[in-house]
C-alpha cells in the first residue's frame, strides 16, 4: 500500500468512528425522549468497552496467526512488541468491531438493563465478532474458500442484525407495542413514534458520510476508490427512491422514517460487493434493498411479533444477507481490481455457492453464540428492566439524568 493510501486508510478509520455518532442520533431520534440519555450512553460504551476487550483478546483472535482456519492465535503484541505493532490495522479493525456491537442497541432499546447491555457488548467485541471476522478477513477458512465480503455486509451487519433479532425476541416487546386477546394472541400492532425525526435524519446523513470510509478505506488504487464511491452513492440513493415509491403507493403518503432506513439498507447491501460491482449491479442491489427493508419491518411486526424500535433487523440483518448473496450474482471484472464474476455476468454458480456458504456458517455461529450469551446474562443479571423503570424511562431510572430537563414536569 502506498503512503498516500496508508494515510487514507487511517482517515477512513476516523470516518468509521464518526459513524458512532450517526448510530446514536438514529437510535435516539427513533425512540422516546425519556430514554435518550441511556441511548447516548450505550453508543458511547459500545466503543469504549469494545476498545478494552479488543486490546485484551479481540484483535489477536481476528488477525493473529491462523490456527486451523478458525481463530487467530491469542497474543499480546500490542504490549510486548509495540515498536513492531501494526497500529493502523488495530485502529481500523477496532472501529469496525464497535459498529457490530452498536447495531444490537437499537433493536433492544427502551427496555434493556444497562449493565446487561455492557456485558453483551463486551462479549460481541471480545469473541463473537473477532472469530467470524477472522474466517473472512484474517486468513481463516472462508477467506481460503474464496468468500468475498469487502467491507462487512456479512461480517458486521448480518452478525449485528442476527444478534439484534435474537436479543429483541428474548427481551420481549415494549409495553404497549402489541395488543393481545385473553389467549395472548396479538390482535393489534401499535406504532410507538420516535421523539425527534430531525435527529434521526441527521444520524442517517452522518452514517452515509461515514460509509465512504467504511467501504472505501481498504481501496488500494484511485480507480478502485472512485468506483467504490460510485457504488456507495448509487445503491442507497436507489434504495431510498424505491422505498419512497412503495410507501407512497401503499400508504398514500411517503414514509419519512422508512425512507431514512432505506438509505441505510442500501448502504448495508452494497457493502460486501462495493468493490466488485458496476453501476447497474449497484442499482439493482439498491432497489431490492429499499423494498426489503419495508418487508422486514412488516414481517417483524405482523408475523414474528418482535419489537424493533429502530428497524435494525430489517436494515442490517435482511440487507446484510442480501448484500452478501448479491456478490455472487453481480460481481464483475469490469470493476477496477476485481477478479470475480457473478452468476448474472457469466460466472456460473461457483461464487454464489461460496457466498451462501459464508452466510450460512457465519449466521449459525452468531445465532448460537449470542443466544448462549443472552441466556447466561439473563440468568445472572437479568436482561429487562422492571415495568416501572420502563414506564418512567431509563434516563431517570438507570442514570439519574434527564435528556430534556426543561420539559420534565416536577
Amino acid at each position: 500500500m502506498s503512503e498516500t493510501f496508508s494515510v487514507w486508510f487511517l482517515i477512513g478509520a476516523a470516518l468509521v468512528f464518526w459513524m458512532q455518532a450517526g448510530f446514536a442520533m438514529v437510535e435516539a431520534g427513533f425512540t422516546r425522549s425519556k430514554n435518550t440519555g441511556n441511548i447516548i450512553m450505550k453508543n458511547l460504551m459500545d466503543f469504549c468497552i469494545g476498545t478494552c476487550t479488543f486490546i485484551l483478546i479481540g484483535f489477536s483472535l481476528l488477525l493473529g496467526e491462523d490456527l486451523l482456519g478458525f481463530i487467530g492465535k491469542p497474543g499480546f503484541d500490542i504490549f510486548t512488541s509495540y515498536a513492531n505493532f501494526d497500529f493502523s490495522y488495530f485502529v481500523f479493525n477496532l472501529v469496525f468491531c464497535a459498529t457490530t456491537a452498536t447495531i444490537v442497541s437499537g433493536a433492544m432499546a427502551e427496555r434493556t438493563k444497562f449493565l446487561s447491555y455492557c456485558v453483551y457488548s463486551g462479549v460481541i467485541s471480545a469473541l463473537i465478532y473477532p472469530i467470524e471476522a477472522h474466517w473472512i478477513w484474517g486468513g481463516g477458512w472462508l477467506s481460503q474458500l474464496g468468500f468475498h465480503d469487502f467491507a462487512g455486509s456479512c461480517a458486521i451487519h448480518m452478525v449485528g442484525g442476527i444478534s439484534a433479532l435474537i436479543g429483541a425476541k428474548i427481551l420481549g416487546p415494549r409495553i404497549g407495542k402489541f395488543d393481545t386477546d385473553k389467549n395472548g394472541k396479538v390482535v393489534k400492532v401499535n406504532a410507538i413514534p420516535g421523539h425527534n425525526i430531525t435527529a434521526g435524519a441527521l444520524g442517517v446523513f452522518i452514517l452515509w458520510l461515514g460509509w465512504y470510509g467504511f467501504n472505501g478505506a481498504a481501496a488500494t488504487t484511485v480507480p478502485q476508490l472512485g468506483s467504490i464511491f460510485v457504488t456507495t452513492t448509487v445503491a442507497p440513493a436507489i434504495a431510498t427512491v424505491s422505498c419512497l415509491i412503495f410507501t407512497w403507493i401503499k400508504y398514500g403518503k411517503p414514509d419519512v422514517g422508512m425512507c431514512l432506513n432505506a438509505s441505510l439498507a442500501g448502504l448495508v447491501a452494497i457493502t460486501a460487493g462495493c468493490d466488485v460491482t458496476d453501476v447497474l449491479g449497484s442499482i439493482i442491489i439498491g432497489a431490492v434493498a429499499g423494498l426489503l427493508v419495508c418487508f422486514g419491518v412488516w414481517f417483524l411486526d405482523y408475523k414474528l411479533h418482535i419489537d424493533d424500535p429502530v428497524g435494525a433487523v430489517a436494515v442490517h440483518c435482511c440487507n446484510g444477507i442480501w448484500g452478501t448473496i448479491a456478490v455472487g450474482l453481480f460481481a464483475t471484472t469490469s470493476a477496477p481490481e476485481s477478479t470475480l464474476t457473478g452468476l448474472f455476468y457469466g460466472g456460473g454458480f461457483d461464487l454464489l455457492i461460496k457466498q451462501l456458504t459464508g452466510v450460512l456458517s457465519v449466521g449459525i455461529w452468531t445465532a448460537i453464540t449470542i443466544t448462549i450469551t443472552f441466556f447466561i446474562i439473563k440468568k445472572i443479571f437479568g436482561l429487562r428492566v422492571s415495568e416501572r423503570e420502563e414506564i418512567m424511562g431509563l434516563d431517570l431510572e438507570e442514570h439519574g439524568c434527564e435528556a430534556y430537563p426543561e420539559y420534565i414536569k416536577k
